[in-house]
């Protein structure tokens, strides 16, 4: 670019994202004098995903603003909660966050997520096709423009990667409501009718199932089920107050 300079901060959650000379203080950026803000602040590195509000001489305007010279941009990071208008608060997952759309349907959270990997324009499409907020750690496909909404997960830690969502989004828990293979309901059964669907050791230890609609795939309190109630009981605690 060789236009107009401009000052340029960015709120310290964004540092990941622009290089450490950008990370402290306004530094120049130089436009083309007729680039918007959007296309300037995603220049220098950060997704728009990620931009709460541009304010530039002490005033919010549009990502679409073209920034004339001597003007001072400083780059908001996203609030929290954030609101997600216009549709249901869904998830889309892309293929490197397996672990956590399972943990987000554990704890009853709508997580669409495929293991095969579907490229960034299916992906963008399906996003604005269904209305779902892109979860992902690419930051390419998060500024992608057919995107409906996305967010970008900044751990790469399950752990974190979970805590990170909940506490952006605030989603409505309610465990133990969707299927972790497929993100669909789960019901109540009884052993009787799905007993061809089990193992012998299972049908004579456990007497209350779950299926899913969806896949049919049955649940029950077995081995795992004290390790992912911790996971529920942290979440609970954390982000959702009483069990809804």
């Amino acid at each position: 670019m060789n236009g107009p300079e401009i000052l340029v901060s960015f709120a310290p959650e964004l540092g990941v994202f622009v290089p450490q000379e950008r990370r402290n203080g306004p530094t120049r950026a130089v436009t083309d004098g007729a680039a918007t803000l959007g296309h300037v602040v995603e220049s220098l590195g950060v997704p728009l995903t990620e931009v709460g509000a541009l304010v530039v001489d002490g005033r919010e305007v549009a990502a679409g603003h073209v920034p004339g010279a001597g003007e001072s941009l400083f780059v908001r990071a996203v609030s929290r909660p954030q609101p997600v208008p216009g549709a249901p608060l869904r998830f889309l997952l892309d293929v490197h966050l397996g672990t956590l759309a399972r943990r987000l349907r554990l704890l009853g959270v709508d997580a669409a997520y495929e293991s095969t990997d579907l490229g960034d324009p299916a992906l963008a499409a399906l996003s604005a096709a269904e209305r779902r907020v892109l979860l992902s750690r690419d930051r390419g496909l998060l500024r992608r423009r057919e995107l409906w909404a996305g967010a970008y997960v900044y751990s790469d830690r399950p752990e974190d990667q979970l805590r990170d969502v909940l506490g952006r989004f605030a989603p409505e828990l309610r465990p133990w409501t969707r299927c972790t293979a497929c993100n669909g309901s789960l019901r109540a059964t009884t052993k009787e009718e799905v007993t061809d669907l089990l193992e012998g050791g299972t049908r004579g230890t456990y007497e209350v199932f779950a299926q899913c609609g969806e896949c049919s795939r049955v649940y029950w309190r077995g081995a795992h089920h004290d390790r992912l109630s911790a996971i529920v009981a942290g979440a609970l605690r954390d982000f959702g107050g009483a069990l809804r």
